[in-house]
């Protein structure tokens, strides 16, 4: 199938000058197998597993032609699609959805300040059959609220220190996923991925890692 970019890139900064940009690939399709991803004919992630990223990689700006195979094949292409990266940028493009509607979500690490003893945490909703979400961590403080799939919210300065979010369907109490004990260290930027299915396998679970604007300068 032959779909042009999903959505658009979020862009909440202001850009930064132009220069080389970065960008890394994550699996986050329930239902798709390990997948080849190729960019204007290369090949940039071999047998990327579903929940799997890639390492950054630089790349000039420019318009580029994914095309993503299930892994070891380059006939029946799972996705073909055209993307857009600005120079000067670091994005994370997740393949997302539920075949055969697989689509490219890209969102931006902005290059920004972080306040002295903070960390900066964001949340994005990549479960495709669960509903919108509120994030809610110790003493039933709320951080993000109303998150609907395909959604990226902005990042939220954040003390650090071990926490536990309890992902909960938006405006009511009904928890559906519980993740205990995840340590968070200031003067880094971090993104919560929540993907999963909240019926079926495999199941909801979050993946959080450090997100390259805490060190690609």
């Amino acid at each position: 199938m032959y779909n042009y970019l999903y959505n658009y890139h979020y862009n909440f900064y202001p850009r930064q000058p132009l220069g080389p940009s970065y960008i890394r690939l994550l699996h986050a399709s329930p239902n798709t197998p390990a997948v080849d991803i190729y960019a204007n004919g290369n090949l940039v992630a071999r047998n990327l597993s579903y929940r799997q990223f890639t390492e950054y990689f630089a790349v000039p700006e420019g318009n580029y032609n994914v095309i993503v195979y299930p892994a070891g094949q380059t006939a029946n292409a799972i996705l073909n699609t055209i993307i857009y990266i600005p120079g000067g940028s670091i994005f994370s493009i997740s393949v997302t959805g539920l075949l055969p509607n697989v689509a490219l979500l890209l969102v931006e690490d902005p290059r920004m300040p972080i306040p002295p003893g903070k960390l900066m945490l964001r949340f994005v909703h990549l479960s495709p059959n669960a509903p919108n979400v509120d994030v809610v961590i110790q003493n039933n403080v709320t951080i993000f609220r109303n998150v609907g799939y395909g959604s990226v919210t902005q990042y939220l300065p954040v003390d650090p220190g071990t926490y536990t979010f309890n992902i909960m369907v938006a405006g009511t109490g009904q928890r559906i996923l519980y993740v205990p004990n995840i340590r968070l260290a200031s003067d880094r930027f971090y993104t919560i991925y929540f993907i999963g299915l909240i019926v079926g396998i495999p199941s909801l679970q979050v993946l959080v890692p450090l997100d390259g604007n805490t060190y690609i300068s």
